[in-house]
């Protein structure tokens, strides 16, 4: 009998197995977070051709962040321990079940937060993360920026009381109006969840799995609930980090090339279209509520009318293109655009209105 050698077929390339592919340079390109790429080249093309403003716009951020640190931590940290615990359904409920009255507190206690158009949206972003309806978030956002206790104070020794309480008082309305009518919308089946995704996404299945549970207070003795809170802390505290210190950078550079005394002066006439004008040019000219009283001062001095100086101060205050691009980044479309509908259309009336009580 001869012996028979076996030899193994040869294996064709359709027999190997394949191999996964290495990423290429748009996979790469995609896998990088985009706004942290706009931070950094836009560093470098200001240290390329002004090194004196890169220097100052970081420090500008640097103080910005100092000033709102406090508010950032304890809303990232809010959002998440009201997951951890089970207390967001609850809060839900609650606003849900009584939400007139909510939305009037929340246009109350927003009008007298210590809150500039930028340092509410961490707050913003804890709320929604814990699932108290948009209505009273809305309030609250919409009046938070343009009013509190220290500016009313300084507003008051500038401008004289009638101009700062009828600031305030724009604050509380628009935030009434605010509140109100996203309640009217939202009952009609409007901005049903108005967070992106990109805040709500993280964790999905701890979160299903808690969701039949009770409120349990003492959330680090359950190791899902602990690693829910550590992980919301990380999600959201990372997205408004970023978004926020993108804003900041931008506004650094408004506030640098964009003279607001200037602007002031070319709406100083009394003309109808002034007013108008102020809202839309308060928007890019972007004025924090201590920065706007010597700035406002002065342009009314040189014979800025006050429904002009009105409506330029509150629509710089609430509809800002730094706020705006962080409240982009956090909320869905639609719920972007009503957002600014109400600060653009608040400002106009505002301004209309100063004009006829103080003009």
């Amino acid at each position: 009998m001869s012996e028979t050698i076996f030899t193994p077929p040869l294996q064709t390339p359709a027999d190997t197995p394949a191999s996964p592919p290495r990423p290429g340079l748009l996979d790469r390109v995609k896998r990088i977070d985009r706004v942290l790429a706009v931070i950094l080249a836009l560093i470098f093309i200001l240290g390329v051709l002004n090194r004196d403003q890169a220097g100052a716009s970081i420090l500008f951020v640097a103080d910005a962040y100092g000033f709102i640190a406090p508010f950032f931590l304890m809303s990232v940290l809010a959002a998440a321990w009201t997951k951890a615990t089970g207390l967001d359904r609850q809060i839900a409920r609650a606003f849900t079940s009584r939400p007139m009255s909510a939305i009037f507190l929340a246009a109350l206690f927003g009008a007298f937060s210590p809150f500039c158009s930028c340092g509410v949206v961490p707050i913003i972003a804890g709320l929604l993360g814990a699932g108290v309806p948009l209505a009273p978030v809305m309030a609250f956002w919409i009046a938070s920026p343009l009013m509190d206790p220290q500016i009313f104070i300084l507003m008051a020794a500038v401008f004289g009381l009638p101009f700062t309480v009828f600031k305030a008082a724009a604050a509380v309305v628009m935030g009434l109006g605010a509140g109100y009518g996203t309640h009217v919308l939202v009952s009609r089946g409007a901005f049903a969840d108005p967070l992106k995704g990109a805040v709500t996404s993280c964790c999905g299945a701890r979160k299903k799995a808690l969701e039949g549970a009770p409120v349990e207070w003492g959330f680090w003795r359950d190791r899902d609930r602990m690693t829910l809170f550590r992980d919301e802390s990380r999600t959201i505290g990372w997205f408004l980090f970023k978004w926020l210190t993108l804003a900041f950078l931008i506004e650094s550079l408004m506030v640098t090339y964009i003279p607001a005394d200037q602007v002031g002066r070319w709406l100083g006439g009394g003309e109808w279209w002034t007013i108008p004008a102020a809202v839309m040019v308060g928007v890019p000219a972007y004025l924090n509520g201590f920065a706007a009283i010597p700035t406002i001062d002065g342009l009314m001095d040189l014979g800025m009318a006050p429904g002009p100086a009105m409506a330029f101060m509150i629509a710089g205050g609430v509809t800002s293109i730094p706020a705006a691009m962080a409240v982009w980044a956090l909320v869905k479309r639609g719920t972007f655009l009503w957002y600014i509908v109400l600060g653009l259309t608040g400002s106009l009336l505002a301004g209309m209105l100063a004009q006829a009580v103080l003009g």
